[in-house]
């Protein structure tokens, strides 16, 4: 499985550009399986959520230094998912992260779904609020330096 991580500042906050550019953070291919499909044969609107968060803990993993610890763990705030078009098995996808927003103590990740040779079949798109928490008090701490490294 290659990983592209091409972690640098965004170039515009508000919409996510093609990978390869400087504000996409990992582009990461997953290939589907028969259990992500519903009763319909397509794959579950579920299953999208599952592929998204698979590449950001891919793309966290693979940053230089602690994006976790015992005082500091990311929580999802908040995900926005707009489906485009039916995703059927078998298939191959490619999951796409930018970078849209960076905050004191959280990160707001766009992302793409799209086929894995062909980037403008666009299969779901959105964002996910990632704030990063003291997991003692359940308040919002500061982001990792790790993680603001990564972002540019």
């Amino acid at each position: 499985m290659a990983i592209d991580h091409n972690a640098t500042a965004a170039a515009s906050p508000d919409e996510p550009t093609v990978a390869g550019t400087p504000n996409c953070l990992a582009r990461v291919p997953i290939r589907l399986r028969w259990r992500d499909l519903d009763a319909f044969a397509h794959v579950n609107n579920a299953s999208f959520l599952t592929f998204l968060e698979e590449a950001r803990l891919i793309w966290l993993t693979g940053i230089d230094g602690e994006w976790t610890g015992d005082s500091f763990k990311p929580v999802l705030a908040a995900t926005n998912l707009n489906y485009r078009r039916q995703l059927i098995w078998p298939n191959e996808i490619s999951v796409e992260l930018y970078l849209q927003r960076l905050g004191a103590t959280s990160l707001t990740i766009a992302h793409r779904i799209v086929a894995a040779d062909d980037k403008a079949l666009l299969y779901c798109d959105g964002n996910v609020v990632m704030v990063w928490i003291d997991p003692a008090t359940g308040t919002s701490t500061a982001l990792p330096a790790a993680v603001r490294r990564a972002c540019g």
